[in-house]
Order: structure tokens, then sequence, then C-alpha cells
């Protein structure tokens, strides 16, 4: 890896920052207060624009007054960069490698993770299967490792697509494969802590794991090739598997946790479904509870606020009962997308680019405000879209659309 250019920043956190994939609990849901209850016809305020921090569909990680992305420039070129807050000027930026799997198909060769920050480090892996720990504030590399090499890491059609989780001391990311299907790694120094091989092996998908703990066992659940998967967060122990929302050719949205039962869902089976997890001898069992065909289920994954699932199927916003799948509403509003929750809004980000503000009610789809950012991306494929997920962070939202990057206020007055 090498370092490409060096600036300095201030790295001190705030507590409405997004310091990874689906915020600060990693569930899609956020804490922050203040915020605007409406949005202009035209949209909140635009603060500044990037037309190009590199090609990516994954989304920015936000903490103090940087901004990191994983990006590429071409097939040859992924890397971290870190931008300014202010204006979203490049600080520094971190080659990776390659893009993983450039002769995929359907062609969709492109970095894809977001990057997660803890303390003065950040952590990031590429498409290509490259873990690596980095200085926030100067890009400097700390270590770094080939999940493909050294732990035999076995990726999906489309390459590795998952955000590191930031867990205690260990950092967990999925290389795929027999041996190692899932791994836990000491953060400050990249060291083995646990190898899990799941039974009969599975390629990586392109989901992001989670942390729970359910049927009395601390555990990470990840949506793996051949089904979701439960492994003990201390051992790497197999716990159980679910194999009713797999299927797909592409098993992307996080499952989401709530007491002993998980969901997860399969927008190209158009269904999600709920387990429960009880404790048995030698592990944890993993009965169905539902499977439902329009339950909230595409690739923007879906956010739980109370009882309530939120998130899009293949027509548009939805929301359902989380316990039973009890449908209480949906719309054809925008088609699907990406969701995120604070202060009881729900914040879309449309895969025909749109950006709607909606709330997060069961009496009705109540929209409360929808605009198409200004200066959108040239799509190279009728199939591509706008697949990056939303973040508010200290009164700013962040949308992210292939190389661009919008950053407006959404912060009350």
């Amino acid at each position: 890896m090498r370092r490409r250019t060096l600036l300095t920043a201030s790295m001190g956190a705030l507590a409405a920052d997004w310091p990874q994939f689906r915020g600060p609990g990693g569930t899609g849901v956020s804490a922050e207060k203040g915020l605007l209850k409406e949005w202009p016809k035209a949209g909140p305020k635009l603060l500044w624009q990037q037309p190009d921090i590199g090609d990516g569909y994954g989304t920015v990680a936000v903490a103090g007054s940087l901004i990191h992305a994983v990006s590429n420039h071409g097939m040859d070129d992924e890397f971290v960069q870190a931008l300014k807050v202010a204006n979203g000027d490049a600080v520094w930026s971190a080659r990776l490698g390659g893009v993983g799997n450039p002769e995929q198909q359907p062609p969709y060769p492109m970095a894809r993770s977001t990057p997660a920050l803890d303390g003065d480090r950040v952590y990031v892996f590429s498409s290509n299967g490259e873990l690596a720990c980095l200085r926030a504030v100067t890009g400097e590399v700390i270590w770094q490792k080939s999940v493909r090499k050294e732990f035999g890491g076995t990726p999906g059609t489309w390459g590795y697509g998952e955000s590191p989780l930031i867990d205690g001391d260990a950092v967990v990311v999925t290389p795929g494969g027999a041996a190692a299907t899932m791994v836990a790694l000491n953060k400050m120094t990249g060291a083995t802590i646990w190898k899990s091989a799941i039974p009969g092996g599975d390629k990586a998908a392109y989901a992001s794991a989670i942390v729970t703990t359910a049927a009395g066992r601390k555990q990470y659940v990840q949506f793996l090739d051949k089904g979701v998967v439960g492994v003990d967060a201390k051992t790497g122990a197999f716990l159980w598997r679910y194999t009713g929302t797999a299927g797909g050719p592409a098993n992307i949205a996080s499952p989401i946790a709530k007491g002993n039962f998980i969901y997860s869902t399969n927008a190209r089976r158009f269904n999600g479904g709920l387990v429960q997890l009880t404790a048995v001898a030698g592990g944890v069992a993993a009965e169905q509870v539902y499977l439902g065909r329009d339950m909230p289920n595409t690739l923007g994954g879906q956010v739980l606020v109370g009882d309530v699932i939120y998130g899009t199927n293949q027509q548009g916003p939805v929301a359902a009962d989380f316990a039973t799948g009890k449908i209480y509403w949906q719309d054809a509003a925008f088609g699907p997308g990406a969701v995120l929750h604070a202060e009881g809004r729900l914040y879309f980000h449309a895969e025909n680019g749109d950006v709607a503000l909606v709330e997060a009610t069961t009496a009705a789809y109540r929209e409360l405000g929808r605009f198409t950012p200004p200066s959108p991306p040239r799509r190279r494929d009728s199939r591509e879209r706008a697949w990056s997920y939303p973040v508010v962070a200290n009164g700013r939202m962040y949308i992210r659309d292939l190389g661009c990057l919008w950053c407006f206020d959404v912060k009350a007055a």
C-alpha cells in the first residue's frame, strides 16, 4: 500500500458522529436531535458538492472534522481517503490495491465498503479483500492483510462488499471459504484471535456482520451466500444457520436483531424473514417465525424503530410489524432504496437517485419532502442504480452516488 498525499486535520469526535456503516450502533438509527421536521420543495440547503471523489457504492463515515470513504479510479487503484467536513476537500488518500473480481458479470466492478472509525484509527476492507488499519488523521498504514492470501478467502461474484465490524478489541470480517469463513483479528495488531469454519464452507456474500446477544450467547450474525449464520463472539464457534431468505444472487442487507429474534431479507427473492433463537444443548436453534414477500426487503437495508421495521420493497417504502410481519402501509412513491432513522423521521436514498424525508409512523405513508440532488453522475449501465446509504451526522446529511458526494444542512434553525 502506498500513501499518496498528506495533510493534517483535527480528529476530535462528536456525539452525533456517524463512525461506521449504518451509524454508531450499526443499526441505521441515529440519536441526533434538532433536525428539520420538513424539507423545502427544493430540498434542504446544499452546503457543498464534490463531483469526483472516485467511484464507489459504499457510503461515508464521519467523525470530528473528517469524512472517510473508499473509492476507486479504474480497476487498478482502489483507495481510502479522508475529506474535510467543512467543504469536502481532500486531506489524504492511501491505495489499497486493485478492484476485486474486475471481470464480474453483470459488470459492476467498484469499491463497495464503508470505513469504520475507532479512536484515532480507521479500518477499511477493499473489494479485493485487503483489510487495513490506518491513522485516521494522516493515512499512515499501521497494519494490512489480504484475506484471500492469508485465509483462503472466497468472495462472491462481485468481490467483497462488507464493511468491517469493530467490537471491543476485535475487528470482524468475512473472508468466506472452508477454513476461515469468518475471522476476528486484534484491532491493534491484526493478529488472528479466531477463525470460524462454517460447516460445509460458504462463500462471502455482501452483507456486513452485526453483534448481538441472543439465546444467552454473545454472537456475530452474518448473511453468507448460503444463509444467515451466528457464531460465538469469543471463540468463533458455529451456532446456527437460517436459509429461508437465502437463494438469491446477492445477499446484501445486514440482519437486524432484537432480543432473541433475527430479521433478514433478500431483495432478489423479494422476501423478509424472522427467526427466533433458542438455547439448546451444544448450541443455538433457529426457528422461523414468518417469511413474507412484501416485507421490507431491498438492497438498502431496514431500520427497526420500536417494534416497527421500515424500509422498501420493490414497489417503494413500507412499514411492518417486526414480531408478526403485518404490513402497516406501503407506497410506490420512489421505488426501492436505502434508509436511516433520526428523530422520528426516515431518510431514504432511492435507487433512482431521489432523496426523501418520511414520517416514521404506522398510521400511513407521510412524505415530508423529496428532491433530486443536483448534477448527478452519469451511469455507465442501464441496470446501475444509486445504491449508497444516506448518512446524517452533526446536522448534515451526506448523499453519495458513484463518484459524487453532496453535503446538505438538515439542522433546524
